[in-house]
């Protein structure tokens, strides 16, 4: 189901219980280790497989902090400023999203004393700007988190060093575990995606929650507040709650003991930027006060910000679940809970969840993306950033690629890899992109043969000199009426120069010097 909700209207989901047994299913990598262990029954792999570029490094940290921390992986910042660089994780189709969470800690490694500030992407999609540096400072692990749907075969996490970048982006851990389809499937992830702001445990005051006690290791912090908080030690059954919130979180809450009094928060306790954006909030709920006597009842208003989100809401023991998807929010929040009429005790909280809604990106037109691959396979020595999407962002374009950004064909129109020293050979699979106007090659090492550029109708450049290649020039070319320039000098060529190149109108042909073996 997909819907967009107005800040005005909310939706309410309790479904039937059910019983699910889970076991995480997810990879977790360390990044710049070497070799792989274990972590609270979950393993951690070194990154050798999943990225091409950059220099794993260790660093110093707090003997308490987790294993992952003690290795990264920087990335240079010179001559590559938007330029990305990624890992490349494969992932199943099927599965239609995925929670991703990256970790940083500094730990000096750049040799300057502030962390550096740069862009994180998930495949065409800008996710966020990863600045540690007031985490840093106070001696903390900085995390990013985030709910995608892939593009393609794989699904690519990527950092890239913007204008303000002062030294090499780095990154600690990396973890893409798939999600079930219930979870958060009110968004429709093919137009957008959820970066997390809050996620919090109320009423808790001991170490974050996460695996196993949340079945997609999400992380709950501790959320004291200054009200009352109840605890128990019952379960609630959560597995009726879209989201399958972990039944931990229920266990304690904040509470107002007396009927007649609002339960008021300052939630996402963080101010949020400007200007206003927009936010997927849940909240959970359940009437876990062993006190409340028989034929109580907690009915409770939500108001965000003094906007009415829900009113008379039977919180039971249960549990039960609010959410929107689409609400608009900048600065301060304040999430105000208060009785209902009639309700015999006090409002509740347990649980709250807080996302930004993202536009998502977009993606190259697949036959040409996927082109992009196979001419990637074909060089022995492709550019470091030739990973994740061809075109997009749009300022993060592969290197030596030009993009049409048409709103729903992005198409990859110029190839220009000038004097880039590139070994192999030439893919049959540029033939698939159609689009391309230039192809500018010269004066690299590629060998083989050239292609059948038939298919390439738009085609007016393309200069292949100062190469190795070899075989005769297809006489296909001939066909291509938009042609004004091939330039073949100084290859090794062989056969006869096709008739209907020589002397065609509007063509500037050079196949000397060289091709010493080429038949005029």
């Amino acid at each position: 189901m997909t819907m967009m909700i107005t800040p005005f209207l909310f939706l309410l989901f309790l479904l039937p219980y059910a019983s699910f047994s889970h076991t995480l299913r997810g990879l977790f990598i360390d990044c710049g280790a070497t070799v792989a262990y274990k972590i609270n029954g979950l393993e951690w792999l070194p990154d050798a497989g999943y990225i091409s570029s950059g220099t794993s490094k260790n660093v110093e940290a707090p003997v308490f902090f987790p294993t992952t921390i003690a290795s990264l992986r920087t990335f240079p910042l010179k001559g590559n400023v938007f330029k990305k660089f990624c890992y490349e994780i494969p992932v199943d189709r099927r599965t239609k999203k995925y929670l991703i969470r990256t970790t940083f800690y500094y730990g000096g490694v750049n040799g300057n004393a502030d962390p550096p500030v740069f862009d994180l992407i998930v495949d065409g999609t800008m996710w966020s700007v990863v600045n540690t540096t007031a985490d840093y400072v106070m001696g903390n692990l900085s995390s990013y988190e985030g709910v995608f749907m892939p593009t393609g075969k794989n699904l690519s996490v990527c950092l890239s060093a913007n204008a303000y970048t002062d030294s090499d982006p780095f990154i600690s851990a990396l973890e893409v575990v798939p999600l079930w389809d219930q979870l958060y499937n009110s968004i429709d992830f093919r137009y957008y995606s959820l970066n997390l702001v809050a996620r919090h445990s109320f009423g808790h005051n001991g170490p974050m929650i996460g695996y196993p006690d949340d079945q997609f290791n999400r992380y709950w912090e501790p959320y004291g507040g200054n009200s009352v908080f109840q605890s128990t030690s019952a379960n609630v059954s959560v597995a009726g709650i879209w989201n399958l919130p972990p039944s931990k979180v229920f266990q304690t809450g904040l509470v107002k003991s007396l009927a007649d009094q609002p339960l008021e928060l300052l939630w996402p306790p963080s101010p949020l930027p400007l200007p206003i954006r927009y936010y997927y909030i849940a909240l959970y709920f359940a009437d876990i006060d062993q006190t409340s006597f028989s034929g109580s009842s907690r009915m409770l208003d939500v108001t965000i910000n003094g906007v009415t989100h829900i009113n008379n809401l039977n919180v039971i023991p249960a549990g039960v679940a609010v959410f929107v998807n689409k609400w608009p929010l900048a600065g301060l929040t304040n999430l105000t809970l208060s009785p209902s009429p009639g309700s015999s005790v006090g409002p509740v909280i347990n649980a709250a969840e807080a996302f930004e809604v993202l536009q998502n990106g977009g993606k190259t037109l697949s036959r040409d993306a996927i082109a992009m691959i196979n001419l990637r396979s074909s060089f022995q020595n492709p550019p470091d950033d030739w990973h994740g999407d061809p075109c997009l962002p749009p300022q993060y374009s592969w290197t030596g690629v030009t993009c049409s950004l048409g709103q729903n064909r992005i198409r990859v129109v110029t190839l220009n890899l000038t004097n880039m020293g590139l070994l192999g050979s030439l893919s049959p699979n540029i033939s698939s992109l159609t689009a391309l106007t230039s192809i500018l090659l010269q004066n690299n090492s590629l060998s083989g043969s050239i292609p059948d550029l038939s298919s390439l109708r738009r085609l007016q450049f393309l200069h292949l000199e100062d190469n190795l290649l070899g075989g005769t020039i297809p006489t296909s070319m001939g066909n291509l009426t938009n042609l004004s320039e091939l330039f073949l000098q100084n290859n090794n060529l062989t056969g006869k120069v096709p008739s209907n190149l020589v002397g065609k109108p509007g063509l500037t042909l050079r196949y000397t010097p060289g091709n010493p073996f080429l038949i005029p």
